[in-house]
């Protein structure tokens, strides 16, 4: 699990990723990367986290991937991120390109609903809960957002 302060520098992580996996004898390293889009005239997102909750929920995904013999990267923003830039970026390396496709939309599914990261919308350098777009997360006590 990889947090950084405002944007990705998706480039570099990615290269990082690929450089770290490709002696490892497996056949696919499959991402996903979420760009910042202009919603409803934001000027960014504004990220949250609760890092403790998002380290179970992220090791519960490291435990799925290994079943499967794969593995499961990860990094998302915290603070600002302007449209046309990256929050977030998941990884799969998987030894076949059909776990790791099916492997990486779950992840990426799961990752919406239920991981402990909470979005606002930055309209006019003023930061708005996105309620509309945010689910409500089960077991999170007083950090789930109504």
């Amino acid at each position: 699990m990889e947090i950084y302060q405002n944007e990705l520098d998706i480039n570099e992580i990615q290269k990082r990723w690929y450089n770290d996996s490709k002696n490892l004898n497996c056949g696919a390293l499959i991402t996903f990367v979420g760009i910042v889009r202009d919603d409803d005239g934001i000027q960014a997102l504004s990220f949250d986290i609760y890092e403790p909750l998002l380290k179970k929920w992220l090791q519960k995904w490291q435990n799925i991937a290994e079943k499967d013999k794969a593995k499961v990267f990860f990094a998302h923003s915290k603070g600002d991120v302007k449209v046309g830039e990256s929050s977030y970026i998941a990884a799969v390396l998987t030894p076949q390109r059909k776990i790791g496709l099916r492997l990486i939309n779950e992840f990426v599914e799961d990752f919406k609903a239920n991981a402990p990261i909470w979005k606002y919308d930055v309209k006019n350098g003023e930061r708005i809960y996105a309620k509309n777009r945010s689910q409500k997360l089960s077991n999170a006590g007083i950090l789930a957002k109504d």
